[in-house]
């Protein structure tokens, strides 16, 4: 199977294995002639990254490298690239590696040119058109793990030093120009990582189906990304040079990023404050919250998941569909219980508070209350 192609939804796509070599075309197509790379910490002094750097400056391109993004990047992260962007002149953002890579280098990208707070643009309402347009640097994005989907996202997830609250920061010029997938970048990621990540677009997609927003091309998506992660997740975990497993889980990342313009729900509203509070990873922490959450949501998706099942080879239908989520998550050693990831119950009624505000309320098929939403931490922590 021949998995190469060059798409242009959400934006253009360029996919396939070694196609890194062509990031100084995508530089060109974007109209970015200084680059500055923007990654995270783990990944600074990485092969890939010094390849990509390499794979510039061989062809003339003057690039910089800026690496202080912590794992749930915040505004201080953001003020340094920032400081950056602007002493070294650039014009044009790669952002380069797994969420929090790509999420900070798009907010680079975004905020150099801006006069007002960050959180002046935060996802709500038309808060985004306070912004200037026209200030926006172009941004490339380059996936090194398959999970978060940001690369085809108009939005990012910033967290606020100092509430411990994270925010999603939107506007359509964040979508990146050129996307390079290359599922190669992939190959050398760790077990949990690829655990973590691969899980995290299942819950994206799971999610997107299970929103009651009406989007129907984001239903087709969803459907046919959970389908790549169960086939293809468990290859990549355990063989990580499987290259095959490794570009369809790539797929199924931005597939589940896709979809979710359809909306999120509970496993979002609850792993976004445990992850700022915590510090705990992001779809790892959405894999130990799903079971809970499509048990809460049983009345109202069950009749839409045991179609799914059928589609996805599960047999019993949505409580099928339910145990088979918990058996991948114990196949990937995911825990079953976020105290083994140093979660306590001790600031339930702040975790609460917080996941009712978040924007993923919005999406979940069943509402949201402080009696629903406190049940849930409980019986997840």
């Amino acid at each position: 199977m021949n998995l190469t192609g060059n798409w242009t939804y959400p934006t253009v796509i360029k996919f396939g294995a070694g196609r890194i070599d062509e990031l100084p075309g995508a530089c060109a197509d974007a109209g970015i002639t200084r680059p500055l790379l923007v990654t995270d910490k783990g990944l600074a002094d990485l092969p890939i990254t010094r390849q990509a750097l390499n794979i510039l400056t061989q062809a003339g391109i003057e690039v910089a490298l800026f690496a202080q993004v912590d794992p749930n990047p915040n505004e201080i992260n953001l003020a340094d690239g920032v400081a950056a962007f602007r002493d070294g002149g650039h014009d044009g953002v790669i952002a380069f590696g797994g969420g929090s890579g790509l999420d900070l280098g798009k907010m680079v990208a975004f905020m150099a040119g801006q006069t007002r707070p960050v959180w002046d643009f935060e996802d709500i309402g038309d808060w985004w058109t306070r912004a200037d347009a026209e200030a926006i640097a172009p941004i490339i994005a380059v996936p090194t793990t398959a999970g978060t989907g940001s690369e085809v996202g108009r939005a990012s997830v910033i967290t606020n030093s100092q509430t411990h609250v994270k925010k999603i920061i939107f506007h359509p010029k964040v979508l990146p120009r050129v996307v390079i997938c290359d599922p190669e970048l992939t190959v050398g990621m760790p077990k949990f990582i690829t655990a973590g990540t691969g899980l995290d677009a299942f819950a994206h997609c799971v999610e997107a189906f299970s929103s009651p927003h009406y989007h129907p091309m984001s239903q087709g998506i969803a459907l046919e990304g959970m389908r790549l992660v169960k086939e293809y997740l468990p290859r990549a975990y355990a063989d990580g040079t499987d290259i095959e497993a490794r570009a369809h889980m790539m797929s199924a990342a931005a597939m589940g990023s896709t979809a979710f313009q359809k909306g999120l729900g509970a496993i979002h509203a609850l792993s976004h404050p445990i992850g700022a509070i915590y510090g705990t990873h992001h779809g790892t922490t959405n894999a130990v919250c799903m079971p809970a959450v499509l048990e809460l949501n049983a009345t109202e998706i069950a009749d839409r998941f045991d179609k799914a099942a059928a589609y996805l080879g599960i047999e019993g239908g949505f409580d099928g569909f339910r145990d088979f989520v918990q058996r991948l998550n114990d196949r990937l050693n995911v825990p079953r219980r976020l105290s083994e990831m140093g979660v306590g119950r001790d600031r339930i009624d702040d975790l609460t508070d917080l996941a009712l505000t978040d924007p993923s309320c919005g999406g979940n098929p069943v509402t949201l209350t402080r009696e629903n939403v406190r049940a849930l931490f409980d019986k997840v922590i």
